[in-house]
């Protein structure tokens, strides 16, 4: 049952345009029913996003499909995700052969994705603290995956970020725009894609909480 409704959800990915046969294929290794609550499981292979703990998500497939394939990991690309939330997004980037660094605030997530992405073989790096500020000890990054809705682009991001890719929705709290942003030795260039609506980016460079 789940093997036909995973091979339905990524056909319908490749109809909306994902393209990417090895992004497609992280798609089809990862079991994106263990990141979801029980009671939820029969709704893991449906393009939505679903509730997580703490007033979270795990965000629709698509969403997730088009930014990994907007990042363009390559295999051994050392990558920082901002946000860890259900450790669904570093499964997928592992799958992809990258190097994966993770930061998440909230230390109830930081807890449950650690355990489960352990017990799934997936080998990642986990930190618990203000992602809008990045992982400065480990850098520089090949990649950087936000997967949250900033205000900005933090400019932690941008100096820990090595030549390479930075993919992050930005704009309001409402609605924001994915940047692909990509550093090379004659500067930064930026791309606008579609508009996604993200959790905020809660943090000293993200959204203040009150």
């Amino acid at each position: 049952m789940i093997q036909e409704e995973k091979k339905v959800l990524i056909e319908s990915l490749r109809y909306k345009g994902i393209r990417d046969e090895r992004v497609l294929d992280a798609f089809r290794k990862v079991p994106r029913e263990r990141f979801v609550a029980e009671p939820l499981r029969r709704y893991a292979y449906e393009d939505n996003a679903l509730p997580i703990p703490c007033m979270q998500t795990i965000s629709q497939p698509f969403t997730v499909a088009y930014m990994t394939m907007a990042l363009n990991v390559q295999e051994g690309n050392k990558v920082l995700e901002v946000g860890s939330g259900s450790g669904y997004q570093a499964a997928i980037l592992c799958e992809l052969g990258a190097e994966v660094y993770t930061v998440e605030r909230i230390e109830k997530l930081y807890k449950s994705a650690k355990a489960l992405l352990e017990s799934l073989g997936y080998k990642v790096n986990f930190k618990l603290g203000d992602g809008s500020k990045g992982w400065e000890e480990q850098a520089p990054y090949d990649r950087i995956i936000v997967t949250a809705g900033s205000p900005a682009v933090p400019q932690p991001l941008i100096e820990q970020l090595g030549f390479g890719k930075l993919v992050i929705p930005v704009g309001t709290l409402e609605n924001q725009k994915l940047y692909e942003i990509t550093k090379t030795t004659e500067g930064l260039g930026f791309k606008l894609h579609e508009s996604f609506k993200f959790v905020p980016l809660i943090g000293e460079e993200g959204w203040r909480q009150e």
